[in-house]
Protein backbone atom coordinates (compact mmCIF):
# COMPACT_ATOMS: atom_id res chain seq x y z
CA UNK A 1 0.00 0.00 0.00
CA UNK A 2 1.42 3.05 -1.33
CA UNK A 3 2.51 5.91 1.77
CA UNK A 4 -0.52 8.30 0.63
CA UNK A 5 -3.07 5.77 0.65
CA UNK A 6 -2.10 4.35 3.96
CA UNK A 7 -1.87 7.61 5.63
CA UNK A 8 -5.44 8.65 4.23
CA UNK A 9 -6.70 5.24 5.52
CA UNK A 10 -5.44 5.61 8.59
CA UNK A 11 -6.97 8.99 9.14
CA UNK A 12 -10.13 8.09 8.33
CA UNK A 13 -10.26 5.07 9.97
CA UNK A 14 -9.03 7.50 12.99
CA UNK A 15 -12.10 10.30 12.25
CA UNK A 16 -14.62 7.38 12.42
CA UNK A 17 -13.39 5.33 15.70
CA UNK A 18 -13.32 9.01 17.41
CA UNK A 19 -16.64 10.17 15.96
CA UNK A 20 -18.27 6.75 17.35
CA UNK A 21 -16.40 6.71 20.55
CA UNK A 22 -17.39 10.98 20.85
CA UNK A 23 -20.78 9.70 20.92
CA UNK A 24 -21.10 7.64 23.57
CA UNK A 25 -18.39 9.26 25.83
CA UNK A 26 -15.32 6.72 24.99
CA UNK A 27 -12.12 7.07 23.21
CA UNK A 28 -12.37 4.42 20.46
CA UNK A 29 -9.15 2.38 21.21
CA UNK A 30 -11.23 -0.97 21.87
CA UNK A 31 -11.88 -0.33 18.24
CA UNK A 32 -8.74 0.69 17.11
CA UNK A 33 -6.69 -2.10 17.99
CA UNK A 34 -7.95 -4.87 15.66
CA UNK A 35 -8.40 -1.97 12.83
CA UNK A 36 -4.45 -1.98 13.87
CA UNK A 37 -4.06 -6.12 13.23
CA UNK A 38 -6.81 -6.60 10.43
CA UNK A 39 -6.55 -3.75 8.31
CA UNK A 40 -2.48 -2.38 8.51
CA UNK A 41 -0.91 -6.06 9.59
CA UNK A 42 0.48 -5.12 12.35
CA UNK A 43 1.94 -6.97 15.16
CA UNK A 44 -0.06 -7.88 17.75
CA UNK A 45 2.54 -6.07 20.42
CA UNK A 46 3.50 -3.76 17.97
CA UNK A 47 -0.59 -2.45 17.34
CA UNK A 48 -0.87 -2.92 21.71
CA UNK A 49 1.85 -0.13 22.34
CA UNK A 50 1.03 1.91 18.93
CA UNK A 51 -2.38 2.20 20.62
CA UNK A 52 -0.90 3.04 24.45
CA UNK A 53 1.14 5.59 22.32
CA UNK A 54 -1.92 6.71 20.65
CA UNK A 55 -4.81 6.81 23.63
CA UNK A 56 -2.18 8.73 25.65
CA UNK A 57 -2.72 11.69 23.36
CA UNK A 58 -6.43 11.11 22.87
CA UNK A 59 -6.82 11.12 26.58
CA UNK A 60 -4.39 13.88 27.49
CA UNK A 61 -7.01 15.80 24.31
CA UNK A 62 -9.92 14.89 25.93
CA UNK A 63 -9.28 15.92 29.57
CA UNK A 64 -8.18 19.28 28.27
CA UNK A 65 -11.31 19.59 26.73
CA UNK A 66 -13.43 18.41 29.03
CA UNK A 67 -12.01 20.95 31.38
CA UNK A 68 -14.63 23.97 31.04
CA UNK A 69 -17.24 21.81 31.53
CA UNK A 70 -16.55 20.36 35.04
CA UNK A 71 -13.88 22.47 36.80
CA UNK A 72 -10.57 21.15 38.69
CA UNK A 73 -11.84 22.03 42.17
CA UNK A 74 -14.81 19.85 41.87
CA UNK A 75 -12.39 16.69 40.52
CA UNK A 76 -9.86 17.91 43.52
CA UNK A 77 -13.09 17.34 46.13
CA UNK A 78 -13.13 13.22 44.14
CA UNK A 79 -9.47 12.95 44.54
CA UNK A 80 -9.30 10.06 46.95
CA UNK A 81 -11.54 8.11 43.91
CA UNK A 82 -9.16 8.72 41.57
CA UNK A 83 -6.68 7.46 43.87
CA UNK A 84 -7.74 4.56 45.40
CA UNK A 85 -8.49 3.65 42.10
CA UNK A 86 -4.85 4.26 41.11
CA UNK A 87 -3.61 2.23 44.01
CA UNK A 88 -4.96 -0.42 42.34
CA UNK A 89 -4.61 -0.04 38.37
CA UNK A 90 -1.01 1.44 38.13
CA UNK A 91 0.20 -2.17 39.62
CA UNK A 92 -1.89 -4.09 37.21
CA UNK A 93 -0.69 -2.08 34.22
CA UNK A 94 3.20 -2.62 35.01
CA UNK A 95 2.61 -6.48 36.00
CA UNK A 96 0.12 -7.19 32.73
CA UNK A 97 2.85 -4.90 30.69
CA UNK A 98 5.95 -6.82 31.95
CA UNK A 99 3.77 -10.30 31.02
CA UNK A 100 2.61 -9.32 27.50
CA UNK A 101 6.39 -8.77 26.35
CA UNK A 102 7.63 -12.43 27.33
CA UNK A 103 4.19 -13.84 26.69
CA UNK A 104 4.32 -15.98 23.06
CA UNK A 105 2.50 -14.07 20.59
CA UNK A 106 -0.07 -17.26 20.42
CA UNK A 107 -1.22 -16.62 24.34
CA UNK A 108 -1.07 -12.68 23.88
CA UNK A 109 -3.75 -12.92 20.70
CA UNK A 110 -6.12 -15.29 22.35
CA UNK A 111 -5.93 -13.49 25.86
CA UNK A 112 -6.81 -10.14 24.01
CA UNK A 113 -9.46 -11.69 22.60
CA UNK A 114 -11.24 -12.82 25.12
CA UNK A 115 -10.55 -9.11 26.59
CA UNK A 116 -12.16 -7.91 23.64
CA UNK A 117 -15.04 -10.39 23.52
CA UNK A 118 -15.27 -9.57 27.32
CA UNK A 119 -15.33 -5.53 26.60
CA UNK A 120 -17.97 -5.83 23.82
CA UNK A 121 -20.49 -7.74 26.10
CA UNK A 122 -20.16 -4.92 28.93
CA UNK A 123 -21.12 -2.70 25.93
CA UNK A 124 -24.44 -4.66 25.24
CA UNK A 125 -25.26 -5.12 28.86
CA UNK A 126 -24.36 -1.34 29.24
CA UNK A 127 -26.76 -0.76 26.12
CA UNK A 128 -29.52 -3.10 27.85
CA UNK A 129 -29.62 -2.10 31.76
CA UNK A 130 -27.79 1.36 31.15
CA UNK A 131 -25.33 3.07 33.37
CA UNK A 132 -27.12 5.60 35.69
CA UNK A 133 -26.16 8.67 38.05
CA UNK A 134 -25.25 7.31 41.35
CA UNK A 135 -27.10 8.27 44.48
CA UNK A 136 -25.51 6.38 46.73
CA UNK A 137 -22.16 4.31 47.12
CA UNK A 138 -22.25 0.43 46.39
CA UNK A 139 -20.78 -0.08 50.12
CA UNK A 140 -21.46 2.33 53.11
CA UNK A 141 -18.42 1.26 55.22
CA UNK A 142 -15.22 2.50 53.88
CA UNK A 143 -12.58 0.61 54.60
CA UNK A 144 -14.51 -1.50 52.32
CA UNK A 145 -15.30 0.49 49.47
CA UNK A 146 -11.44 1.17 49.28
CA UNK A 147 -10.56 -2.51 48.76
CA UNK A 148 -13.31 -2.59 46.63
CA UNK A 149 -11.74 0.40 44.39
CA UNK A 150 -8.24 -1.71 45.34
CA UNK A 151 -9.29 -4.81 43.35
CA UNK A 152 -11.52 -2.88 41.10
CA UNK A 153 -8.39 -0.65 39.95
CA UNK A 154 -6.11 -3.52 39.55
CA UNK A 155 -8.25 -5.74 37.28
CA UNK A 156 -8.78 -2.25 35.17
CA UNK A 157 -5.24 -1.79 35.03
CA UNK A 158 -4.36 -5.31 33.41
CA UNK A 159 -6.71 -4.43 31.15
CA UNK A 160 -5.90 -1.12 29.60
CA UNK A 161 -2.58 -2.57 29.43
CA UNK A 162 -2.87 -5.37 27.65
CA UNK A 163 -5.33 -3.53 24.99
CA UNK A 164 -3.83 -0.56 25.15
CA UNK A 165 -6.84 1.71 25.81
CA UNK A 166 -7.81 4.36 28.19
CA UNK A 167 -10.34 1.78 29.86
CA UNK A 168 -12.93 4.12 30.24
CA UNK A 169 -16.17 1.68 29.24
CA UNK A 170 -14.81 0.26 32.63
CA UNK A 171 -13.72 2.80 34.94
CA UNK A 172 -16.97 4.84 34.41
CA UNK A 173 -19.56 2.34 35.44
CA UNK A 174 -17.06 1.23 38.56
CA UNK A 175 -17.54 5.54 39.50
CA UNK A 176 -21.04 5.25 39.04
CA UNK A 177 -21.96 2.16 40.83
CA UNK A 178 -19.44 1.57 43.62
CA UNK A 179 -18.84 5.49 44.76
CA UNK A 180 -22.24 6.71 43.69
CA UNK A 181 -21.08 9.65 41.57
CA UNK A 182 -22.88 11.28 38.86
CA UNK A 183 -21.84 9.73 35.10
CA UNK A 184 -20.66 13.49 33.69
CA UNK A 185 -18.26 13.61 36.84
CA UNK A 186 -17.08 9.84 36.76
CA UNK A 187 -16.17 10.68 32.77
CA UNK A 188 -13.81 13.07 33.91
CA UNK A 189 -12.11 11.33 36.93
CA UNK A 190 -11.93 8.33 34.95
CA UNK A 191 -9.67 9.93 32.47
CA UNK A 192 -8.02 11.30 35.52
CA UNK A 193 -7.15 7.60 36.87
CA UNK A 194 -6.48 6.58 33.07
CA UNK A 195 -3.42 8.62 32.45
CA UNK A 196 -1.31 7.85 34.96
CA UNK A 197 -1.96 3.98 34.35
CA UNK A 198 -1.50 4.21 30.57
CA UNK A 199 2.19 6.10 30.99
CA UNK A 200 3.10 3.31 33.59
CA UNK A 201 2.04 0.40 31.23
CA UNK A 202 3.65 2.52 28.52
CA UNK A 203 7.20 3.19 30.47
CA UNK A 204 6.87 -0.77 30.71
CA UNK A 205 6.08 -1.83 26.76
CA UNK A 206 9.33 0.67 26.52
CA UNK A 207 11.65 -2.46 27.57
CA UNK A 208 10.16 -4.60 24.44
CA UNK A 209 11.99 -4.71 20.97
CA UNK A 210 8.47 -4.29 19.87
CA UNK A 211 8.48 -0.66 20.89
CA UNK A 212 10.19 0.22 17.91
CA UNK A 213 6.96 0.31 15.94
CA UNK A 214 6.61 3.88 17.42
CA UNK A 215 9.39 5.10 15.20
CA UNK A 216 8.65 2.97 12.26
CA UNK A 217 4.82 3.52 12.30
CA UNK A 218 5.32 7.49 13.36
CA UNK A 219 3.07 8.63 10.27
CA UNK A 220 0.11 5.87 10.56
CA UNK A 221 0.33 7.19 14.47
CA UNK A 222 -0.08 10.95 13.64
CA UNK A 223 -2.68 10.34 11.18
CA UNK A 224 -4.92 8.28 13.30
CA UNK A 225 -4.23 10.61 16.46
CA UNK A 226 -4.92 13.11 14.28
CA UNK A 227 -8.26 11.51 12.84
CA UNK A 228 -9.22 10.23 16.18
CA UNK A 229 -9.20 13.68 17.92
CA UNK A 230 -10.80 15.12 15.02
CA UNK A 231 -13.82 12.10 14.88
CA UNK A 232 -13.91 12.49 19.33
CA UNK A 233 -14.57 16.47 18.83
CA UNK A 234 -17.38 15.78 15.88
CA UNK A 235 -18.68 13.19 18.50
CA UNK A 236 -18.89 15.15 21.07
CA UNK A 237 -20.93 17.73 19.04
CA UNK A 238 -23.02 15.41 17.39
CA UNK A 239 -24.26 13.44 21.07
CA UNK A 240 -27.86 12.99 21.35
CA UNK A 241 -28.52 12.74 17.40
CA UNK A 242 -28.57 9.29 17.88
CA UNK A 243 -29.97 7.35 21.00
CA UNK A 244 -27.12 6.27 23.48
CA UNK A 245 -28.28 3.09 24.23
CA UNK A 246 -29.00 1.85 20.24
CA UNK A 247 -25.46 2.89 19.72
CA UNK A 248 -23.55 1.41 22.42
CA UNK A 249 -25.87 -2.15 21.45
CA UNK A 250 -24.31 -1.71 17.73
CA UNK A 251 -21.25 -1.14 18.68
CA UNK A 252 -20.90 -3.73 21.26
CA UNK A 253 -21.66 -6.09 18.29
CA UNK A 254 -19.50 -4.85 16.12
CA UNK A 255 -16.73 -4.91 18.78
CA UNK A 256 -17.38 -8.89 19.27
CA UNK A 257 -17.22 -9.54 15.43
CA UNK A 258 -14.14 -7.83 14.53
CA UNK A 259 -12.48 -9.53 17.32
CA UNK A 260 -13.31 -12.98 17.10
CA UNK A 261 -12.58 -12.39 13.35
CA UNK A 262 -9.18 -10.56 13.67
CA UNK A 263 -7.93 -12.85 16.26
CA UNK A 264 -9.04 -16.20 14.53
CA UNK A 265 -6.45 -15.28 12.27
CA UNK A 266 -4.01 -13.08 13.62
CA UNK A 267 -0.80 -13.52 11.89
Amino acid sequence: MRAPTRNGKSFVAGSLIGTLGGLIGLGGAEFRLPVLIGAFRLGTLEAVILNKAMSLVVVTAALLFRGGTISPSILAVHLDVVLNLLAGSMVGAWWAAGHAITLPRHWLNRIIMVLLVGLSLVLLSEAWAGVHDGSAPLFEAEPLRWLAGLVAGLGIGMVAALLGVAGGELLIPTIVLLYGLDIKLAGSLSLMVSLPTMIVGFTRYARADAFAVLRQERALMVWMVTGSILGAAIGGMLLGLVPTGLLMGLLGVVLLVSAVKTFQHAH
